[in-house]
């Protein structure tokens, strides 16, 4: 029978006042009642509308009957029919405005909990098998991708199934892109990155680290080093900047950065090569995710004060509503209809200060939101020693220089087929973050997806 209760089953997390002061996950993954009390509550619907709201088309019903069951192995292998980075998604994918907005069981009461059951799927699977792959016998052709982000890893992942010898190029000396430099500890365990990574390894898929692509060698050289097609997957990593007075002041941050050193190099540490400064009290400019990551960090540093600066209202934000909800458990203080207008610092050079003025929400503008308007004589100033700014990224332009025959927009992005990802340079495709700016990890996993198959008739045609 099904379960008809109209909430999903909680998840265990670590208090808030413990988790503030460490980088350990935050949510603590459902136990096997738990996942099959949860996934009772899915209706099996024969229309399966939560599938149509999944950008990689993950067969979800299917899944969460099989976790019903108690087949949690067999749970784990049909998700990674359609998805190579279920335990990635279960956590960071905005489930609430894809699959499970989809869900028949949200018209009455909650969805069922379909991010949590692929995290649980994933993680019993992780615990419990140890899972073997075969290497797809090679058919002769090489594919070069540029990046190991999401993107690039699903991109890889398909196209090694079908025997091609794929090598990712990877800037950093570390593999995952955005998921290892991007995402906190407490979100998503780096270790499960690379246990991702090291399943792609095992099938054949070969990585070089440390190659700046544009710099090291061009897309051109790539293709004179015998590789039939190359796809881009390199992200949207240059940070975008509010053009305001004392931006370049010490301890002014873009999110990037700030993230970045915590993230991947570590420089929270005490034995840091590249320590940050932990600030006392901290803004965020932004209202997204990365902003919501970056206060977040900010607090497990110490800093006493954290605010998010935002110049709409909080009903616009558009960070996920459990990141909100994480945030404020924390102690992140939220100042909404609020703009910076300068950064002010002491004769040192250091920041002291960010002057803000207040807001209020006019007509939509083109993105549909209400416009903000400043609010005249409402300027005030909020004592902080750093500032971290998050108000979007840019595709790094390094490629596209460097690549004259690659179309890009105004804004710097790659332009491609909408259906195949093909670019305006024969054999070159590209997804991700580098063609539609800063997204979601599941619509860069499905570009790649979308990508590989396109390479594979495309070398076929060529063949």
């Amino acid at each position: 029978m099904p379960n008809m209760s109209p909430k999903k089953v909680p998840i265990p997390e670590q208090d808030p006042k413990v988790r503030s002061g460490n980088f350990k996950e935050v949510t603590l993954g459902y136990t096997e009642e738990m996942a099959i009390e949860e996934a009772q509550r899915c209706l099996n619907c024969k229309h399966k509308p939560c599938v149509s709201g999944c950008p990689v088309n993950v067969k979800i019903p299917e899944f969460i009957s099989l976790i019903s069951e108690g087949k949690f192995e067999d749970a784990y292998n049909k998700i990674l029919e359609t998805n190579s980075l279920p335990a990635v998604c279960g956590r960071v994918c905005p489930q609430e405005s894809q699959c499970e907005e989809k869900c028949v069981r949200a018209i009455k009461g909650e969805s069922v909990a379909i991010g949590r059951l692929e995290r649980f799927a994933a993680d019993w699977a992780i615990n419990n098998v140890e899972k073997t792959y075969e290497k797809v016998p090679s058919n002769g052709k090489k594919v070069a991708i540029i990046g190991s982000g999401p993107s690039g890893l699903a991109c890889a992942g398909d196209l090694v199934k079908q025997g091609y010898q794929v090598t990712i190029f990877e800037a950093f000396h570390l593999a995952g892109g955005v998921l290892v430099y991007g995402i906190p500890e407490f979100r998503l365990p780096k270790s499960l990155v690379q246990k991702e990574i090291e399943g792609l390894l095992r099938q054949g898929v070969q990585i070089r680290t440390n190659m700046v692509i544009g710099k090291v060698l061009t897309i051109e050289e790539l293709f004179e080093e015998g590789y039939d097609a190359v796809f881009i997957g390199s992200g949207a990593g240059l940070p975008s900047f509010m053009n305001i007075p004392g931006e370049n002041l010490n301890g002014v941050y873009s999110a990037n950065e700030f993230l970045t050193r915590i993230n991947l190099m570590k420089a929270y540490k005490e034995d840091a090569e590249t320590p940050i400064m932990h600030g006392d009290a901290v803004a965020v400019v932004g209202g997204g995710n990365v902003a919501m990551d970056a206060a977040r960090c900010a607090k497990r540093l110490g800093a006493e004060n954290v605010y998010i600066i935002y110049r709409r209202s909080e009903a616009e934000m558009p960070a996920r509503l459990e990141e909100v909800h994480h945030a404020k458990e924390e102690g992140i203080i939220f100042k909404v209809l609020t703009n910076p207008t300068q950064i002010l610092g002491d004769e040192k050079g250091w920041v002291k200060g960010i002057e803000c003025i207040e807001m209020e929400l006019g007509e939509p503008d083109s993105s549909g939101r209400r416009r903000p308007i400043a609010k005249e004589g409402s300027e005030h100033v909020i004592d902080v020693d750093t500032v971290i700014m998050s108000i979007g990224t840019s595709p790094n332009p390094l490629i596209r220089t460097t690549t004259p025959d690659l179309e890009t927009n105004k804004w710097g992005c790659i332009v491609v087929d909408d259906k195949t990802g093909q670019t305006s340079k024969e054999g070159v495709f590209a997804g991700g973050d580098a063609v539609t700016g800063a997204a979601t990890v599941i619509l860069a996993m499905g570009a790649g997806k979308t990508a590989a198959k396109a390479i594979d008739e495309y070398i076929k045609s060529k063949s």
